[in-house]
């Protein structure tokens, strides 16, 4: 993984001094809030429901043991004992205090991470696949390039102000594991005929209030151009982008007004002026950060079936174990290697992507023994151990039980992606964390869940989408109604190569009823699948009306007036 630098390093503790610096002269009264808010928001600082929030870049989602116990550290110092792994590859800790978060940064320092750039309206931590550069479905590794454009993007003075949060997905490999289209800028990296490293961009995706995936807008982009051509189109999006509503201040709103062809022909005419220029990345830049992506020491191994790993187990263990085989661990390029999925999402015992001190310590001891010291997280709010012999993974499976992550739910329905919501944020209308936990503990039946199969379940405490509940398979909105928490529900989103946006299928449910309407959407699927059709595939064949049926079918009468969305823009 990327190894700071001198100027990397020098960078990092010139920001932990100067905002030090900051704190006291907040502390001591000589530095106003409104003057201090947004210097704390460039350092990832935000003043939440109950408590200051810091967000911790974890880039490309690619993190060391070591970097993994400084969070574990940082978690038991200076928190409650744990932490949140956030939807884009971030790491929230919800309880600071003021005072102490220059130590933070400090201790971030010290093992090569920061918190710049993860608020503000600039570009945010560059997402990535959490598979990359062992993918077996991969084109082209990406995380050279996404490294690149994250030491390109760090504190730009061009784009530190731009009209609103600005977030880039960048993948290589056949299967989009990004949710590449939902973000303001989508990277697709691929080779072209002659085997050169180009790009296809998107532009104008994006959640929140309205919902809009990505256009294509440019393909065949040489990698060397992408700072030339990303400049353009920031620089587009910085003149035109609607800095007097924040509730249309994304560029999705500006691609979807100026039609994506226009945008992209305003990106073309900016484009001509600096294509030539000298921001363009060189192959000696790639070849000094490309460096630090080789291949581990992998063993010369010999690939083993299911039959034999699974042989390997106890006869007592053996169900439990072939199950977690079947929903946890996923293929590698390398014969006789594996990827293992850590679920954080134990039912209905802590939020989704909650970790503990002790479990990321153990974490963190398992990716020293079984992994080359590397560790991943993923969009889902899981983590993933990339590189495990296949030999091995008997042994890795009954240590993590100790630590309550080898729950076999990955892609099943409590594999739930979910924000703070109201429990934490003080943006959120309604919480989330109760609803996850109670829809968990309704189906907590194992076989049930294999049974069904793929479901994804995604939860929002508010508008801003930050649960990506427009994309979940089944989407769960916490809404305003005259004070009141009320829960809207959206079907047939997707992530992935063919994402799509779920519909709203009917006004809002009180929170008690939400486990029950899962159930009657569950139920109307059973009822009318054929064999091996997902949950997808059904509810585009038979349509949203019997859902909607089931879903109100006995349903408390109460007002079910217009939801309300209020809510300030999102900062996540």
């Amino acid at each position: 993984m990327y190894k700071y630098d001198a100027i990397d390093q020098t960078l990092v503790d010139q920001r932990v001094a100067q905002f030090r610096d900051q704190v006291a002269r907040r502390m001591n009264g000589t530095l106003a809030e409104e003057e201090f808010r947004p210097l704390r928001l460039q350092n990832g600082l935000y003043h939440q429901r109950h408590a200051y929030m810091l967000r911790v870049a974890i880039p490309y989602g690619l993190l060391s043991a070591k970097q993994l116990r400084t969070l574990a550290l940082i978690a038991e110092k200076y928190d409650r004992g744990y932490g949140h792994f956030t939807t884009r590859q971030n790491i929230q800790f919800n309880w600071i205090e003021l005072e102490q978060t220059p130590d933070i940064l400090a201790e971030l320092a010290k093992v090569e991470m920061h918190a710049i750039q993860t608020s503000g309206n600039c570009i945010r931590n560059i997402t990535s696949d959490a598979f990359a550069g062992v993918a077996g479905d991969e084109y082209i590794d990406p995380r050279p390039v996404c490294e690149l454009l994250r030491q390109w993007s760090t504190l730009h003075p061009e784009f530190a102000h731009l009209p609103r949060k600005f977030k880039f997905a960048i993948n290589g490999a056949k299967e989009d594991r990004t949710v590449l289209l939902c973000h303001d800028v989508g990277i697709e990296l691929k080779k072209n005929p002659k085997g050169e490293l180009v790009a296809d961009i998107y532009a104008g995706g994006g959640m929140g209030r309205t919902p809009i995936l990505g256009q294509l807008i440019k393909q065949d982009l040489s990698w060397q151009l992408l700072p030339s051509y990303l400049t353009a189109l920031l620089r587009v999006y910085n003149r035109f982008g609607r800095r007097d509503n924040l509730y249309k201040a994304r560029i999705k709103i500006l691609v979807k007004a100026l039609g994506p062809e226009e945008f992209a022909r305003q990106v073309e005419g900016e484009w001509a002026h600096i294509k030539n220029g000298d921001d363009n990345f060189t192959q000696s830049e790639w070849d000094r950060v490309a460096q630090h992506f080789t291949k581990p020491a992998y063993k010369q191994l010999s690939a083993l079936s299911n039959e034999v790993i699974i042989a390997s187990a106890p006869e007592s263990e053996r169900s439990a174990f072939t199950r977690w085989l079947e929903r946890n661990v996923k293929p590698h390029q390398v014969p006789g290697y594996t990827s293992v999925i850590l679920s954080l999402k134990p039912h209905g015992t802590v939020a989704p992507g909650d970790a503990t001190v002790a479990q990321m310590n153990a974490i963190a001891d398992l990716s020293d023994q079984y992994s080359f010291g590397e560790l991943r997280v993923t969009h889902e709010q899981n983590l993933v151990l990339a590189d495990v012999e296949q030999s091995k993974l008997l042994a890795l499976w009954q240590a993590a039980k100790q630590q309550h992550v080898v729950l076999p739910n990955i892609g099943l329905l409590t594999d739930i992606i979910a924000c703070p919501g109201g429990d934490f944020c003080s943006l959120a209308n309604a919480k989330s964390l109760p609803i996850a936990k109670a829809i968990q503990e309704r189906f907590d039946n194992l076989d049930y869940l294999f049974d069904l199969g793929d479901i994804s379940l995604n939860i929002s405490g508010c508008i801003n989408s930050c649960g990506h509940h427009h994309v979940g398979n089944i989407g769960v909105l916490g809404v305003d109604k005259d004070g009141e928490e009320w829960y809207q529900i959206t079907l047939g989103g997707e992530q992935g190569n063919h994402a799509a946006i779920g519909k709203v299928i009917g006004p809002s449910f009180y929170a008690d009823e939400i486990p029950d309407v899962i159930t009657k959407i569950i139920n109307t699927y059973v009822e009318h699948r054929t064999d091996d059709e997902s949950f997808l595939d059904s509810y585009r064949r038979i349509g949203v009306a019997s859902f909607k049926e089931a879903a109100y079918k006995n349903a408390k009468k109460k007002d079910r007036a217009e939801d309300k969305t209020e809510s300030a823009a999102s900062s996540s």
